[in-house]
C-alpha cells in the first residue's frame, strides 16, 4: 500500500499559525519568527548586568588614547622622549607593535607636544587614562590624557543648548530588607566551582534556603562589607558591589587586574590593590592602590610605588602585608595609615585624612624603626610598637589622633618579637612579648595588657604559670564582649597543647589579671569565641584532623564534643546562634556543617569544589550597652515570649511554602492545558507522517523468570 503524499508545509503552517511561511522546514527568515511570550527558548538577554560587556567604541578607535602636555624636543631627544613615554603604559597593558606615534612638524622638526597611544584592548586604554590624567613627567610637564573618541563625541555637541530628557525618578535600593527576616535568620555566601550562591540559614528547621544564584559571578573571590549592606565581586576590569532584594549591580570601581579590597569600618570608602610585574631585570614590581568613594564610585586617590617601597614593618620579608592601608576605628572613618620611610630614610607612620585622602598636617608621625601599628576599633587611637636598636630599647607607644599626643608607651628590652591584639570594643590592648633569656639561645612569653578605659591607661603584666612558662604560644584572643581572654599554648609537637583563661577584673570589678582555669591536653589549635562572649570552640586542625569541644567559659564546662573530619575554617554567625565548620579547597569531602552553640549538628552540606563560605555581617545594634545587659539578666522571660512567636512564624513560613507550591502547581496546570491543542496537532502530524506504521508499538515486554542456586549447603540428618 502507498502512503498518501503529505503536504509539509501545510501541516507546518497548521502547527505554526504565527510563525513565516516554511517555518520550520525549509526556506524562511530567522528575523521573522515569533518566540512564545512566556519562554526565552534559551536566547539570553543583552541586559546590562554582565561585568564582562565590551567597551564598545563609535569609530574603532576605542582603544587608542591621546596624551598631551608632553615636551615639545628635537629630533635628536625624540626616541628618548617615545622610549619613555611607552614605559610609562607599557606598565598599565599591552601597547601594540607600533601602536605609539609622536607627531613632529614639518617644517621646524620639533614634536607638537602630544602623542597618540594604542593598546591591545579598550579596558586597557580606558584604565591608562585613569591612571596617568595628571601624571606629573616633571615640574614643567603634567598628563592631560583623554580618549580618542571623547574628541569625535565633544565635536558633534550641538551648538544650541538642548533640555535633557527628564528621566522617571526610580527609588533606590532598600539594602537593610535582610535585616528584617520576619523569622530572624541570617545570611551567607558559598562560593563552588562556577557558581556564588546567597542562602538563608534556618537552623530551627535544619535547612538553608536559597536567596540569590549566578554563575561566573567573580573571577576570584567575594568578601562583605563590614557591616553586610555589600556583596562585592572581582574583575579584570575592577570591582562590583551588589545588594537590595533583586541583588542588582549598584556601583562599578574601574581598577585593571585587581587583586584584593578593603573598606573602611562604616563602608565610606574603599581600597583596591594591584601588581604589576617587572618588565625587565633591572625593573622592580609596582604596586597600585586606589581609594574610592563606595557611595558615588569617584576615585578619590591613587598611590603608587615599587613593591619594596610599601614592603616594610615587621615579617614584612620583602612582601607586602595586608591591609597596607590600615582605617582608624569609630564611626566615621576619617583616618587611615600606613608605615612609610620619609626622605632621609627614617620610619614614619603616614596617617591620611578622609575624605580630601591627604597627609594629615601635611607630614607624618615619626616614628624611628616601627614595625607595627594597629588601630583600636572603636576610636582614632594608634598603638605601635618600635625595636631595639643600640643602646635604645623597643617601645610600645599609644598615640591620639589627630592631636598626636602620646598617652602611653613602654619600654621593653631583650625582645625577640611583639604582636598587639586589640580588644573587640577598644577597652583593652594585649601585646604579646616574646624576650631573649640571658643567655639569648631560647625565649619566653609575657603579656603586657593595658586598660584603656581606666585612668592613665595602666598597665598589668602577665606569664604563663610556672609549669608552662616554656610553653609557645600558639593563639591569643579577646571575649568579643566581657573581660575575658583565651589562651592556646604547649610544648609544640605533637603534644596536645593547653587552653587557659584569664580575666581582666576581680569579682569585684577592679582591674586584676585574674586566671580562672586551665583545660590540659586538648586537640585544639585554634579558639573561636562566640560574637556575645560566653561561649568558645576549641578546633583541632591539620594534624588534630577537625576535632570540636564547645564549652561554656561561665560555668566552665564542655557543652558537646565533635568531628568534622579535615575541617580547615570554624565561623560562628553574627548573633552567636549558630557556628559553620567547613573543608575548603581539599582534595575531598569538601563541604559545611551547621551547628548549634551547644554543638548539636543541625545540618550539613557536601559541596564540590567549595573555595569560600561567609556569613553575612549584621547593623550593629541600636540598644544602648544598660539595654543589652538588662537583656540579658531577664533572658527567660523574654525567651518565653519570643519562643511563642517564633513557633507560630515557623507554622506561618510552612503555610506559606505550601501555598507557594500550590501555586507552582496551578501554574503548571494552566500551561499544560495551553498546549494541549499543540499536542494534539504534533500527534495529528505524526500520524499523517508515520502512516500505518503510526500503530505499531515501540516495544514488547516479556515476563521471564530465571532460577539461581545461589549456596548449596549439606548438613548431617541427626535423628531425634
Amino acid at each position: 500500500m502507498v502512503a498518501p503524499e503529505i503536504d509539509r508545509f501545510a501541516i507546518a503552517k497548521e502547527l505554526f499559525p504565527r510563525q513565516p511561511g516554511h517555518f520550520p522546514l525549509d526556506d524562511f527568515d530567522i528575523e521573522d519568527v515569533v518566540l512564545p511570550d512566556d519562554d526565552d527558548m534559551g536566547i539570553l538577554s543583552d541586559d546590562d548586568d554582565n561585568i564582562e560587556q565590551e567597551v564598545t567604541s563609535e569609530t574603532g578607535f576605542g582603544s587608542v588614547i591621546v596624551v598631551g602636555n608632553l615636551p615639545v624636543v628635537p629630533q635628536e631627544k625624540y626616541e628618548k622622549l617615545a622610549g619613555v613615554v611607552k614605559k610609562i603604559y607599557s606598565q598599565i597593558g599591552e601597547v601594540r607593535e607600533g601602536g605609539l606615534y609622536m607627531p613632529v612638524d614639518e617644517k621646524t622638526g620639533m614634536s607638537k607636544g602630544f602623542a597618540f597611544v594604542e593598546f591591545a584592548t579598550p579596558q586597557e586604554a580606558q584604565a591608562a587614562r585613569e591612571h596617568t590624567n595628571g601624571y606629573k613627567l616633571d615640574k614643567n610637564h603634567t598628563f592631560a590624557v583623554n580618549m580618542f573618541d571623547d574628541f569625535d563625541k565633544y565635536s558633534k555637541v550641538p551648538d544650541q543648548y538642548q533640555a535633557p530628557e527628564i528621566k522617571e525618578f526610580k527609588p533606590a535600593e532598600n539594602l537593610h530588607t535582610w535585616m528584617t527576616d520576619k523569622l530572624g535568620r541570617d545570611q551567607f555566601v558559598l562560593r563552588a566551582g562556577d557558581e556564588t550562591i546567597v542562602l538563608w540559614n534556618d537552623g530551627k528547621r535544619g535547612r538553608c534556603d536559597p536567596v540569590y544564584q549566578r554563575q561566573f559571578w567573580t573571577e576570584s573571590f567575594v568578601q562583605w562589607s563590614p557591616m553586610g549592606n555589600l556583596l562585592t565581586t572581582l574583575h579584570r576590569q575592577g570591582v562590583a558591589v551588589w545588594g537590595g532584594d533583586g541583588w542588582q549591580r549598584l556601583t562599578r570601581f574601574s581598577h585593571a587586574n585587581v587583586r584584593l579590597i578593603d573598606y573602611s569600618p562604616n563602608e565610606k570608602y574603599m581600597v583596591t590593590y594591584s601588581a604589576q610585574e617587572p618588565t625587565g631585570p633591572r625593573d622592580n614590581a609596582t604596586v597600585t592602590f586606589n581609594i574610592f568613594d563606595v557611595r558615588t564610585g569617584k576615585k578619590l586617590r591613587v598611590f603608587e610605588g615599587t613593591a619594596e617601597e610599601y614592603a616594610i614593618g615587621a615579617g614584612a620579608g620583602g612582601a607586602l602585608r595586608w591591609p597596607v592601608y590600615k582605617w582608624a576605628g569609630g564611626k566615621e572613618d576619617l583616618y587611615f595609615a600606613r608605615i612609610s620611610k620619609t626622605p632621609n630614610n627614617q620610619s614614619a607612620i603616614s596617617v591620611y585624612q578622609a575624605p580630601e585622602m591627604g597627609l594629615l598636617d601635611k607630614k607624618s608621625v615619626k616614628m624611628d624603626n616601627v614595625q607595627d601599628f594597629e588601630w583600636s576599633p572603636s576610636e582614632p587611637i594608634l598603638a605601635a610598637y618600635t625595636v631595639e636598636q643600640g643602646s635604645q630599647p623597643a617601645r610600645i607607644v599609644l598615640v591620639k589622633i589627630p592631636e598626636r599626643t602620646e598617652i602611653r608607651q613602654k619600654q621593653l628590652y631583650s625582645v625577640s618579637e611583639i604582636k598587639l591584639f586589640w580588644h573587640p570594643q577598644g577597652n583593652y590592648l594585649g601585646v604579646k612579648v616574646d624576650r631573649y633569656t640571658k643567655t639569648k639561645k631560647n625565649t619566653y612569653t609575657s603579656f603586657e595588657l593595658f586598660s584603656i578605659r581606666d585612668k592613665d591607661i595602666p598597665l598589668e603584666v602577665m606569664e604563663l604559670d610556672k609549669e608552662y612558662k616554656n610553653d609557645k604560644i600558639i593563639t591569643f584572643a579577646w571575649e568579643p564582649k566581657g573581660h575575658r581572654f583565651a589562651i592556646v599554648h604547649g610544648e609544640g609537637g605533637n603534644a596536645r597543647p593547653h587552653v587557659s583563661f584569664y580575666s581582666m577584673r576581680d569579682e569585684k570589678g577592679r582591674l586584676a589579671v585574674k586566671k580562672l582555669s586551665t583545660l590540659t591536653a586538648k586537640a585544639c589549635n585554634a579558639i573561636a569565641w562566640s560574637p556575645q562572649g560566653r561561649n568558645i570552640v576549641l578546633a583541632g586542625f591539620k594534624n588534630f584532623n577537625g576535632q570540636l569541644e564547645f564549652f561554656n567559659v561561665d560555668e566552665m564546662e564542655t557543652m558537646a564534643t565533635a568531628e568534622h573530619f579535615m575541617a580547615t575554617d570554624v565561623d560562628w554567625d553574627p548573633t552567636g546562634r549558630y557556628i559553620t565548620t567547613s573543608v575548603t579547597s581539599a582534595p575531598m569531602e569538601n563541604g559545611f556543617k551547621i551547628w548549634s552553640f551547644q554543638g548539636k549538628l543541625l545540618y550539613e552540606m557536601p559541596k564540590d569544589r567549595l573555595y569560600q563560605f561567609s556569613w553575612r555581617p549584621r547593623l550593629p545594634s541600636l540598644l544602648p550597652p544598660e539595654k543589652e545587659q538588662e537583656i540579658q539578666k531577664n533572658l527567660k522571660q523574654y525567651s518565653k515570649r519570643y519562643d511563642e512567636e517564633d513557633e507560630a512564624l515557623l507554622m506561618q513560613a510552612d503555610a506559606d511554602v505550601l501555598q507557594e507550591r500550590q501555586k507552582l502547581h496551578d501554574e503548571w496546570s494552566r500551561w499544560v492545558e495551553s498546549k494541549r491543542e499543540f499536542v494534539a496537532l504534533a500527534d495529528g502530524f505524526r500520524k499523517k507522517m508515520y502512516g500505518d506504521r503510526w500503530e505499531e508499538k515501540e516495544f514488547t515486554m516479556q515476563r521471564a523468570t530465571v532460577e539461581q542456586v545461589l549456596e548449596s549447603k549439606e548438613e548431617p540428618y541427626i535423628a531425634k
